[in-house]
Parts: C-alpha cells; structure tokens; sequence
C-alpha cells in the first residue's frame, strides 16, 4: 500500500511539473504572436491614448512574468479573466461546453469500450480465422482515414442518404436527454470509430500474450472450453494494459474531440476554442488549451495508477 501511495505521489508530482511547463508554453506561444493585441481589437483607427488605456485594462503595460503568474494563479482558482469578445466571464463561457465535451465523450466511451473490448476478446478467441482479419481490417481502415472524413461518410450515408440522424449537433440546456442522444450519435459515433482500433487491438494483442502461459496450459489440459480459458483465466490477467490504453483513449475523446465538434456544430469546448481562435480572443484560447491539458495529464496519472493497480508487479524493478 506505502509502494502504491509513494508512486501516486511521484506520478501526480511529475503530472504537475508537466502542466506548469505547459503552461509556460501556452503563454509564451501568445506571447510571440505578431502585432499588438490592443490594436488588433480596437482597429487601426484606434487612437495611440486609447490603445494605451486598453492596454492598461487588460494588463499588456506589466511585465510578461508578472502576467504569467497573475494568469496561472487565477487559473489555479477557476478565474480565467473575461473574454475579449464579449467580456463574459470565461469560466461561465466555458463550463457550459466543458459539460458539453465530457458529455459527449462519455456517449462515444459508453459504445466503445464494450466494442472494442468484445471485439479484441472475440478476435483472440478465434484469431487468424476470417472473423480475425475482417475485423482488423476494418478497424484498420477507420483509424487510418482523417476525423472529418469518417464524419463526413456518416452524415453522407446516416443523415443524408437514410435520414436517421440529423447532420448537426445543436443541443442546449433545454434539450431533452433523448434528442440529445439522437442528435449526438453522429459525433460519438465518428469518436468510437477513431479509437475502437487502439483498445481492441490491445485486447487482443494482451490476450494472446497471456495463451502461452503455463496456467492458460493447464487450463486447456484440463479440458476447458476456449471461451472459458480467455474469459476466465486470460482477460483478468491482461486488464494491466488494456485499462492503461482505455484510459489514454478516453483523454483522447475528451482532447481530440476539435475537429469532430466543429464538422457537425456541436457546442463544446473544441467548437468554442475555434471559434476564439477565429475571433482572436486570447484569454479564451489560453484557458481551452489549459483545460485540455489538465484533462490529457489527469487521464495519464489514471492510467499509470490503475495499471500499477491491476498488477501490482510494475512496482517493482526487474
């Protein structure tokens, strides 16, 4: 228990010092922009006394080390500054599509992780068989073509050739839970698609790592069915790196989810980082890249720990 607590600490320390480096680099990669971000907002025609006062408002006029830290400190208690678009509180701008994003990720890792964990353990249990290789093929192939184009092919044959499901993703806080779930299936569909791939790969690949054991022998010498071997003996075995991989693939739904989000419109926190971005609204981008970063780190201090978790010999050095 020492061992597990000792290397939570040293994982969330290591987690920490990655996200103030990232942090850094979120900051100064602003801070390089060309042109004066005053002047960008208010226009040429702005007068050097008003871009002067603008600057004074939005702390251009301090020292870049002294904005650093009022930045990280604010973003440490959840006060992101207001947006330079609207001058709404960016923590109220976001925590609508922060819900929006998780909520989504959450519907796209509901179907995943079944599937793919299914189809790794079906593809294991009759591996080189034609099952084995269509399924590989096929996951194969949604993996390797771009987000937007899986999209794009399912609106194509979903929304415009079927009619089943609608094109875009306009939800709001009045949606109904059921036409959210209809008008989201689209999205967490091109998700589950992009990812399935990995973790079914890695369930089968675990899987048949573990068939040449002695005690899966044994199992097979006692007369057991194939089924029962992998489900029974095999799979509790092979949770060590088949959690470590759903768990990198469930930060990838939360963190990759940019391109999906602005193909069908749907209102999260990729959609609002591209639309800021577009807009140039600064203090919105650095808060969405921060955010992001938060959920890539925390989601890989959770896969380290239940790995260690599922098979406590990790702890120990060979």
């Amino acid at each position: 228990m020492q061992l597990i607590l000792k290397m939570i600490l040293q994982r969330l320390g290591l987690g920490l010092f990655t996200l103030f480096v990232v942090s850094v680099i979120i900051f100064s990669a602003v801070e390089l922009l060309p042109g004066d971000l005053a002047q960008e907002i208010l226009g040429q025609s702005a007068t050097p006394e008003t871009v002067a006062a603008f600057r004074h408002e939005l702390g251009l006029d301090k020292p870049a080390i002294v904005r650093y830290m009022d930045w990280l400190g604010g973003a440490a208690t959840g006060d992101f500054g207001k947006s330079l678009a609207n001058g709404r509180d960016i923590a109220e701008l976001i925590g609508t599509r922060l819900a929006n994003t998780l909520l989504l990720a959450a519907y796209a890792a509901v179907i995943a992780i079944p599937l793919a964990v299914g189809l790794g353990v079906l593809a294991a249990l009759y591996r080189n068989s034609w099952f084995d290789r269509g399924i590989n093929i096929f996951t194969l192939s949604s993996i390797s073509f771009p987000e937007f184009f899986v999209a794009y092919i399912l609106i194509l044959w979903l929304s415009v050739h079927v009619g089943i499901f609608p094109s875009i993703a306009n939800i709001n806080e009045s949606t109904p839970l059921w036409d959210r779930l209809i008008r989201m299936f689209l999205p967490a569909l091109t998700l589950t698609l992009v990812v399935t791939a990995h973790m079914m790969r890695m369930t089968r690949a675990a899987i048949i790592n573990l068939l040449a054991a002695p005690y899966i022998e044994m199992a097979r010498l006692k007369g057991l069915p194939p089924r029962v071997v992998i489900l029974r003996h095999a799979l509790p075995n092979a949770l060590a790196p088949i959690i470590n991989v759903i768990a990198l693939n469930m930060a990838y739904l939360i963190t990759g989810v940019v391109v999906v989000e602005v193909v069908f419109v749907y209102p999260g926190l990729g959609q609002l980082l591209v639309d800021s971005v577009s807009k140039r609204d600064i203090t919105v981008v650095q808060a969405c890249c921060l955010i992001f970063a938060v959920v890539y780190i925390l989601f890989n201090l959770i896969a380290d720990v239940l790995s260690i978790a599922t098979n406590p010999r990790l702890l120990h050095k060979k």
